[in-house]
């Protein structure tokens, strides 16, 4: 009886040689893959890196937009509970209409928030605040660019202000006309350091007013100070400035009424203004509703034009690969010959090649979700930008990359599948 050796074992060879009854796994295709990646490091790596740089750029822009919408949220378009502003212009996007408003909307006046004090059931409390930028001095010290205002006290309880020291601006001061401020801890910080500003007078002008209250420090947005601000009763803003100013109107709404409130004040400012039935409104009504939703209106642009942007990086990245796939089916026709000459089904190879594609492009992938964790993260701690990483980025990624691995091994794969046994056993 004849002893025959089985014939040596080829570690090197990229497909596995499996017989007629027995077809390879996607972990064998996998793996043919990963090996691969480890023999041609750099080939793969100049390989990947389109995947890499769209991936990581489509993850990085979902990552500030939403760092932005919390920090939106959280900080800049919040009114307070039941709160809504009715201003002289409503927030539109539209450059010419704005303009048409510039020369056809009044100002809003003490009167009209009288009227809405007066016929607004549904409104809780009525507030009005008008601003106006100055320079407040102490000494030597200086701070320019503040942003003043002349308010009546109720505002503090639609719009709350935290007090760190002192108080805030009350009733009878504004019926007296009181020279008394009330400001930021920005500027508290800088006119006063180390010292304590209660009581202390600061000059606006030629005027001087008494500091009875620092509001609590609440940070900057978009790295401009939120805290730079001065607050005086609106009497005393009036009997400076004149009372003939465009004032906005802060409106708190009673509890579960905050529709009601709009809709009466809307009306009695309708009706002050004889405006007809079919004319627009020539004032704005503004709310935290309608802040969010023109933020999210930019935010969905820019992302759409981002999209585009970083798209085409993965085309180009996808078509990469399927070159490389092509030349990989070029490099083993020997091979993809010897396996079909064993029973290889055409499918199986295919698949083979099908699968190799798609673990490229995720490990691109996952390079790609490393780079934009990187990115996220210098963004959110060296920039004012806030930045918030989707715990489900690796999801998308993994999602994105098997899309492009399947479209573009496509048809390598499939070339690779039509290779006649014979032919490729031939060949060099």
């Amino acid at each position: 009886m004849r002893n025959e050796s089985p014939p040596p074992s080829d570690h090197n060879n990229s497909l596995s040689v499996k017989g007629p009854d027995r077809h390879a796994g996607f972990f064998d295709y996998a793996g043919v893959a990963i090996d691969s990646l480890r023999a041609n490091k750099l080939r793969s790596f100049l390989t990947l890196l389109g995947i890499i740089i769209g991936i990581a750029s489509i993850i990085a822009v979902i990552s500030i937009i939403q760092g932005l919408d919390i920090y939106w949220k959280q900080k800049v378009s919040n009114f307070g509970p039941n709160a809504f502003v009715v201003t002289q212009f409503p927030i539109i996007t539209d450059i010419d209409k704005f303009f048409e408003m510039l020369r056809r909307n009044p100002e809003i006046r003490v009167g009209d928030a009288e009227a809405i004090r007066r016929y607004c059931t549904a409104c809780e409390e009525v507030g009005v605040e008008t601003h106006k930028e100055v320079t407040l001095r102490y000494g030597r010290q200086t701070v320019e660019q503040v942003d003043m205002s002349g308010m009546t006290p109720n505002i503090i309880d639609i719009e709350p202000y935290d007090v760190e020291a002192g108080r805030n601006i009350v009733d009878w001061e504004n019926d007296h006309s009181r020279f008394v401020i009330f400001i930021g801890w920005g500027i508290a910080d800088k006119l006063f350091p180390g010292t304590d500003p209660m009581g202390k007078s600061v000059k606006i002008e030629e005027h001087s007013f008494t500091v009875i209250g620092v509001a609590e420090k609440r940070g900057s947005v978009f790295g401009m100070s939120r805290d730079n601000f001065a607050k005086i009763p609106l009497s005393t803003f009036q009997r400076i400035y004149g009372s003939r100013r465009s004032v906005n109107i802060s409106i708190k709404a009673r509890p579960g009424q905050m529709q009601q409130a709009q809709d009466q004040a809307r009306l009695v400012l309708r009706t002050r203004h004889q405006l007809g039935f079919h004319e627009e409104d020539d004032f704005g009504l503004i709310t935290s509703e309608g802040v969010n939703d023109l933020f999210d209106n930019l935010t969905r642009i820019i992302f759409s034009v981002s999209l585009f942007v970083v798209g085409i990086s993965l085309v180009v990245g996808g078509i990469v690969i399927m070159n490389i796939m092509l030349v990989s089916v070029v490099e083993r026709t020997k091979e993809i010959g010897i396996r079909k000459a064993v029973g290889a089904r055409q499918q199986d190879v295919i698949n083979q090649f099908l699968v190799e594609s798609v673990v490229l492009c995720c490990a691109g992938g996952v390079g790609g979700v490393a780079v934009a964790y990187a990115i996220s993260w210098l963004i959110a701690s060296f920039t004012p930008l806030p930045s918030a990483f989707p715990v489900w980025a690796p999801l998308l990624a993994f999602g994105l990359s098997t899309v492009i691995g399947v479209f573009f091994g496509i048809y390598p794969a499939r070339r690779a599948g039509r290779l006649d046994p014979i032919e490729a056993l031939r060949a060099e």
